[in-house]
């Protein structure tokens, strides 16, 4: 059986094909990706795809019988790259796509949703047997406010007390691998969330026991935290974003308390205090 993993050379589908190493030969693996000089690394056979050029996509998917689809990191771009991708797997014959959703994408209040309801809509439409996995937040994705929060002295953010059931990537990519190798997982939608929601109040305590300082948590207003944020650099549509999902956040977007990830596993999820140790050094 081949397995195909798009977008292999970022930091999700590294991880994916790592896990995929794990569980079958890497002969059967295949890396698509936009630069296949940039992934020699992975060991892997090479093949160009870029999603938003459909000429590139029928030759690199031909022989695939599963497809890792990793959704594209070009947010307003997605719904249409994922679509000719979709279009490109059915007229090779790929055999089941496995894509990485966002968790509770139906009924979220996150902006990211809309466009992964738009695909899995599309993917539903294919014929071709599916597995969504609805992937919850990513612990790495705060893990970048915590040399800041140690340079300033304060971990800040606009989600108030809400509770994040966030998960290490290497555990969603873990998922992915599952789903990609084992059978009965055609036709199933999984919401995947870290084991233990937390805080950025306990974040922050978190920071604070592991470097020996005192880092408190600072909720701001939605508009005083992107301003923040571009005064530490950020590209002020990415601010915005990031204010904003806080703020979806806060009224219970990022959590979920089903632990259907470390079922799919079957290990526990990485605790919020391991990922803090890394993120510390």
């Amino acid at each position: 059986m081949t397995i195909a993993v798009t977008g292999a050379n970022g930091q999700l589908g590294r991880l994916v094909v790592e896990s995929l190493k794990a569980k079958t030969s890497a002969g059967e693996i295949v890396a698509l990706v936009r630069s296949p000089e940039k992934a020699a690394d992975l060991g892997l056979e090479t093949r160009a795809f870029d999603y938003a050029r459909p000429v590139t996509l029928g030759a690199a998917l031909s022989g695939v019988d599963t497809l890792v689809l990793i959704s594209s990191s070009e947010i307003g771009q997605r719904a249409v790259q994922h679509h000719n991708v979709i279009e490109a797997a059915k007229a090779a014959g790929v055999g089941r796509i496995v894509y990485t959703s966002l968790l509770h994408a139906d009924t979220s209040s996150l902006d990211l949703a809309a466009e992964h309801v738009e695909t899995e809509r599309d993917l539903a439409a294919s014929g071709l047997p599916v597995t969504v996995l609805r992937n919850g937040w990513y612990t790495e994705n705060y893990m970048g406010s915590v040399p800041g929060a140690l340079q300033g002295g304060a971990l800040i953010g606009s989600a108030g007390d809400a509770r994040v059931s966030s998960a290490a990537r290497a555990d969603y990519a873990e998922a992915a691998a599952v789903a990609a190798t084992q059978d009965g997982h055609a036709g199933k939608a999984y919401e995947l969330a870290g084991d233990t929601a937390w805080t950025l109040p306990e974040l922050a305590a978190e920071i604070s026991r592991q470097s020996g300082r005192d880092i408190p948590y600072k909720n701001l207003p939605q508009a005083d935290y992107a301003a923040a944020l571009k005064g530490f650099g950020l590209p002020d549509f990415f601010a915005e974003a990031v204010a904003g999902w806080d703020v979806a956040a806060s009224r219970g977007a990022l959590f979920d308390d089903g632990r259907q990830l470390s079922k799919l596993i079957g290990r526990p999820t990485t605790p919020l205090a391991t990922s803090v140790k890394a993120a510390i050094g």
